[in-house]
């Protein structure tokens, strides 16, 4: 039988192999048609999920934010809701958070790779800063109070949130990091230590410049979790709705609710769900300048230290 397979191959001009073949490459182009097509569904649905939240989000909340309800406090007095100290709060918060988070996270992640000889101790920081990435945010709330607001007294305020939150952010700052300078080739380092550079000179004008794309990204994530945190600052910051300036952000015992604590308790507690959805317009709209930003920054950055 498989003599007479082989004579019919040959007198229509195949052999069993090419036939093996055609077989082969015909059932890997269905497996490979099948994966693309699910890989183009899932992109489908997730792009008409984020669209659809997005634009649902829009269509409610942009039309309720008026000019008065960004320039005024509320007042059950004057029956007026504004959410003005809630939107410098959560600048307060950000900025505050920056300050002390990037150079951590950055010191930290630089030393961990350009430094450290001991591979066991790195190896062990790397796991405690992974396990430190998933734990859930109302942990560190908790921890937050027992530790900046009791422990060291500084009440509640927006410096035991930022200080909270520093925390909170400081893994995803090191990891983002260390994986963008574990990403710069070796030949950039040796290139620069041949021509004369010291290490620190090497890290700052080669290694740091060839991975701020990485470090924006990390940054970038930290603002996304500072922004929409509300679990932990409900334990650290407060939720008073006084107006304070940058200064007395700083100082203990000034608490303030950041606009996703007013997003809570608006929509939550008082069941206006109008200036919630106004709330969540807003934050979607801080969110993608604050992205812009950073990103603005990090080509200066990159341009000056090129030129240096």
């Amino acid at each position: 039988m498989m003599g007479e397979n082989a004579i019919h191959n040959s007198a229509v001009g195949q052999s069993p192999d090419s036939s093996i073949e055609l077989h082969i490459s015909r059932s890997r182009k269905i497996r490979g048609g099948i994966w693309k097509g699910l890989m183009i569904a899932s992109f489908v649905i997730i792009m008409a999920l984020l669209t659809g939240m997005i634009g649902y989000i829009a269509y409610r909340g942009i039309p309720t934010i008026t000019w008065k309800l960004l320039s005024t406090s509320p007042s059950v007095l004057n029956d007026t809701i504004g959410i003005l100290p809630n939107i410098l709060n959560t600048v307060y918060i950000v900025v505050i958070t920056l300050i002390f988070v990037l150079p951590l996270g950055i010191g930290t992640a630089v030393y961990l790779n350009e430094y450290a000889t001991n591979h066991k101790l790195v190896s062990v920081i790397e796991f405690a800063v992974e396990t430190l990435a998933g734990i859930p945010s109302i942990i560190y709330g908790l921890a937050g109070m027992l530790i900046f607001v009791q422990a060291m007294k500084i009440g509640t305020s927006i410096l035991a949130g930022a200080l909270t939150l520093v925390v909170m952010t400081l893994p995803t700052i090191i990891r983002t990091t260390q994986e963008s300078l574990k990403t710069v080739p070796n030949s950039y380092r040796e290139g620069s230590l041949a021509l004369g550079s010291g290490k620190w000179h090497m890290i700052r004008t080669v290694v740091l410049p060839s991975s701020i794309d990485g470090i924006v990204t990390g940054c970038i994530l930290a603002i996304g979790r500072i922004v929409g945190e509300s679990a932990a600052l409900l334990f650290t910051a407060g939720m008073a709705n006084n107006i304070m300036n940058f200064g007395q952000a700083f100082a203990p015992n000034h608490a303030g609710s950041t606009l996703t604590v007013a997003l809570y308790m608006y929509a939550k507690e008082r069941g206006e769900f109008d200036v919630a959805f106004a709330i969540a317009a807003i934050l979607l709209i801080l969110t993608l300048v604050i992205n812009f930003a950073a990103k603005a920054v990090a080509k200066k950055l990159k341009k000056g230290t090129s030129a240096d």
